[in-house]
This record gives C-alpha cells, sequence and structure tokens, in this order.
C-alpha cells in the first residue's frame, strides 16, 4: 500500500513540475535571436534545413570575399553573446534558444584580420550571422564562422539556414562559385606554413621578385632552354592542348648550393608575373598535396620544391624511402596532362632523387645542371655584384683565385670589398684592386673554411686556400633564405 501511494505521490510531483514548466514556457519572453531568424525564414527552428560547407583555414579570405558579393553592398551583420556559442553550431544555438535552457542574447560580430598579400590585410567576420535572400528570392539566414580551434573548430564555415534545401544548397553552390571566380590566391606567390600573419595560418603571401636576364648567370644556353620549356610552354599552352600535346611538365634543376638554381626560380617568377606561385620549402614540403591541389585550381601555376633531395634522403618511415617523396610524385601524377602547371625541383644532390624520378617516368621531363661557374660567369658575376659601385680594379686576377667559388661567395665577397673601402676612408668612394685583394685574401684563409662551406664552395676551392682549419667539415651546406640568394 505504500508503494503505491509513493508512486501516486511522485505522479502528482511530476504533474506539477510539467504544469510549472509550461507556465514558465508562456510567461518567459520569445527569444530575439529565434525570433529574428524564425521571423525573416517563415518557420519555426523545428523546421528549417541548414546546409553547411567547411573549408581549410587558409580560405577564410576567399569564403569571406565570396559572402560579401553573393551579399552585395549594406549587408546587416549581427553576432551573437552567450557563454558556449563557440561550442555549439548554429542549429543548436537556435534549439537552446527556444527551449530557454541557456541565454544567447543579439550582440556584436566578432572579427578578426587576415592577409591578402605580401604587406595588405583585411578584417573577416569569424562569428556572424545576416539575413539574406537565396538566387531563387527565398529567404535565408547565413552563418559564417572562422577558425576556433581552442573549440575544435579548425576551419572556417557558411551555414544557410532555409526552410528549403533546395534555396539553400543554391546559395551555397553560388556562394563558392563568386569565391572561385574572383580568387584572392590566383597570380599570387604563396608558401604553406605557419605564419604571423593573424587569421591566416598555413599561407604566406610571398612579394615576387623581378630579375632581368643578365642578372641571371648561368652558362651559355641555359637559361634560354628553361625558359622554352617553362615560359615558352606557358605561352602556348591552348595550341600545344588542342594538337594533343601535354603541357603539365616538370624541371630539375640541380648542381652545388649557391649555384643560382633558387636565383634562376626568382628569375622564373618575375619572368610570368601573372602565373600563380606555390612555392614548398622545408617543412611546408608536407602541404605538397594541398599545394598541387592549389596549382590545379589556379592554373596557370608553378609548384616550386626547394631542396627536394632533403625529402628523398628521409628513410624514416621505410626502407625504401621517405613517405613524402611518394606523396610528392602521387601528387605530380594527381594534375592531368593538359592542365598548366610545372613543378620545379630543385636538389643539391641528384644522385638521391635519380633511381627515384627513374622508377617513375614522366614527372620531370627536363634536367638542367646549374654548375659552379666557369671564368666568364665568374667575371660576370663580379660585374653583376658591383653594379651601382665604382669599381676600378683588375679582375683577371679574382677570376683566377676563385675557381670553384659560387654565386653567393661572389655576394659576400663584394660586401666585404665595401667594408674594406669604409674602414680605409670612411666611406664607399672608389673600390680598388687593393680593397678587392683584401677582401678576397681573407675570405680565402684557413679560418675561413667553414664561411666557404657555407656559401657553397666547399674545401679545396680557390687557387689561394690555405690548410683548412680542424673544425670544418667538407660537405656542410647551410642553404641562404629563399629570397635572399
Amino acid at each position: 500500500m505504500e508503494t503505491e501511494e509513493a508512486k501516486a505521490l511522485a505522479r502528482a510531483l511530476r504533474r506539477l513540475l510539467d504544469q510549472a514548466h509550461q507556465l514558465i514556457d508562456e510567461t518567459r519572453p520569445p527569444s530575439e535571436l529565434v525570433a529574428r531568424v524564425s521571423g525573416h525564414l517563415g518557420c519555426t527552428v523545428r523546421e528549417l534545413v541548414c546546409v553547411s560547407q567547411t573549408f581549410p583555414v587558409w580560405e577564410h579570405v576567399n569564403l569571406q570575399r565570396g559572402v560579401d558579393a553573393y551579399l552585395g553592398a549594406g549587408a546587416d551583420w549581427f553576432g551573437l553573446s552567450g557563454p558556449s556559442r563557440h561550442h555549439n553550431d548554429i542549429v543548436n544555438i537556435l534549439a537552446v534558444a527556444e527551449r530557454g535552457q541557456e541565454s544567447f542574447e543579439l550582440g556584436s560580430v566578432d572579427y578578426t584580420t587576415a592577409a591578402v598579400g605580401p604587406d595588405e590585410t583585411t578584417e573577416v567576420i569569424t562569428f556572424g550571422l545576416v539575413r539574406a535572400s537565396a538566387p531563387g528570392g527565398e529567404p535565408v539566414v547565413l552563418s559564417l564562422r572562422g577558425p576556433a580551434e581552442q573549440f575544435g573548430m579548425e576551419g572556417c564555415r557558411i551555414d544557410v539556414l532555409a526552410r528549403d534545401r533546395a534555396a539553400a544548397t543554391a546559395t551555397r553552390d553560388e556562394i563558392e562559385r563568386l569565391m572561385r571566380a574572383d580568387d584572392l590566391f590566383r597570380g599570387q606567390i604563396l608558401t604553406f606554413g605557419f605564419s604571423e600573419h593573424r587569421g591566416n595560418k598555413l599561407v604566406t603571401f610571398l612579394p615576387r621578385p623581378v630579375l632581368d636576364p643578365d642578372q641571371v648567370v648561368l652558362p651559355e644556353g641555359v637559361l634560354e632552354a628553361i625558359e622554352r620549356h617553362v615560359v615558352g610552354i606557358a605561352e602556348h599552352a591552348g595550341t600545344l592542348v588542342a594538337h594533343g600535346q601535354h603541357v603539365k611538365r616538370g624541371l630539375l634543376l640541380h648542381g652545388p648550393p649557391g649555384t643560382g638554381k633558387t636565383h634562376t626560380v626568382r628569375y622564373l617568377m618575375g619572368r610570368l608575373p601573372e602565373v600563380t606561385v606555390l612555392l614548398m620549402a622545408g617543412t611546408a614540403l608536407r602541404f605538397v598535396s594541398e599545394a598541387a591541389a592549389l596549382a590545379r585550381r589556379l592554373q596557370p601555376a608553378i609548384v616550386v620544391l626547394e631542396d627536394v633531395d632533403l625529402v628523398a634522403r628521409d628513410r624514416g618511415f621505410s626502407p625504401e624511402g621517405s613517405p613524402l617523396l611518394f606523396t610528392l610524385f602521387d601528387a605530380m601524377d594527381g594534375v592531368v596532362s593538359e592542365a598548366d602547371v610545372t613543378f620545379v625541383l630543385t636538389t643539391n644532390r641528384v644522385e638521391i632523387l635519380e633511381d627515384a624520378l627513374a622508377n617513375r617516368p614522366g614527372r620531370v621531363d627536363l634536367a638542367i645542371e646549374v654548375p659552379k661557374p666557369d671564368a666568364r660567369a665568374r667575371r660576370a658575376l663580379l660585374e653583376l655584384y658591383s653594379r651601382g659601385l665604382r669599381l676600378e680594379a683588375d679582375l683577371e686576377p679574382v677570376v683566377e683565385r676563385t675557381e670553384g667559388m659560387t654565386a653567393s661567395f661572389f655576394k659576400e665577397l663584394l660586401r666585404r670589398t665595401v667594408l674594406a673601402a669604409l674602414a680605409e676612408n670612411g666611406q664607399v668612394g672608389v673600390l680598388t684592386s687593393a680593397h678587392l685583394d683584401a677582401a678576397l685574401t681573407e675570405m680565402l684563409s684557413a679560418r675561413e673554411a667553414l664561411t666557404r662551406s657555407m656559401l657553397g664552395a666547399g674545401e679545396g676551392s680557390g687557387a689561394g686556400v690555405h690548410e683548412a682549419l680542424p673544425m670544418a667539415r667538407p660537405g656542410l651546406n647551410v642553404r641562404p633564405p629563399f629570397f635572399r640568394m
């Protein structure tokens, strides 16, 4: 009997709580957020449809541009306040707000800054909503969210709310079309890595170098062959495809460090000012698949892969070679032959790559050696790096003494020559043979053995080299930064 009485009491208490909840729901003012969204869509939260798309973090600025192009001028964005808004997607937020379980109030739009060029930034929305219309005129609400890694949101996302799925899908598709029609990355030089630019984690913009052909000192005919392969095919891509010829190409520049491989790549970047360049070096090489996908999308494009021998030499995961090298080959294979995409690989140790490339033919169709400069080239380098200076010196003895030296060596030699003149006269003035000889003698001394190695000259180079210091290790190659060859 006592059990039946307890059950009856529990049922009565439950009815009482249900009535209390109903009374609270009836007297609680409706959520402004829900009213704004539902009122625009003409349906309840339970009836709305949400179509979403997430993009990589580096596409945030492109997504913002696509949304802005879709909305046009005068879009009335609004934001939210609430302690858990970053933990929930917009549909959950609306459902919770409708039940009154948590307070989500209308608030300010959240913004951050993203790069749009080497020296330019813009504001992008990281959390905001706006009422709009679908391409067919149906009402929709857009929700734009940027990355919030601390809350598990690594990419950027667009949600389209509507009472009809077709309208939401059409809106999302049109926004993505506008993104691609005016893609910010097109014609830029980009590299992957952890950027200091706020809100643009994995893509950094780099300035486009401009070099004249006479600033690229290579053996006779080499630059012309490279231009034919890269620039010539780009200029006639349409005609080649129309005649059944492939335009995707691979160029391998190989030779000792400091000889001008990177400098040649910089020349190609300036030679094709409208072409998108994806520069992959160091840790950025792990993003080669993403770079290849961007190149396909933004063609004509060049994907530059610096020091590929470092990837090929990494056998930490497989005795057959580096899995990253296989990823590189797969990425190259994934670009169709009709795509106007050039893969430019540079290496200091071609012997490491030769077998791998031979076993998977077709990835590289032109291999060019960039050797240490001969006597003609050494004179040309002295003249190149002394431009703008009053160099009145006999260059022949310097040319003779610098056999085996690299372009990087000559660039440093001219700087030290200027410093020698400053030390003597307090001003640059005229650079004489004595200034040049003093700088050269210093750089060829035994104590500079490691310096020469770091400049790519190696040991035993140069007619005036004395015995190397014990600490100098042959073969130690330290690459100069990409834009400071």
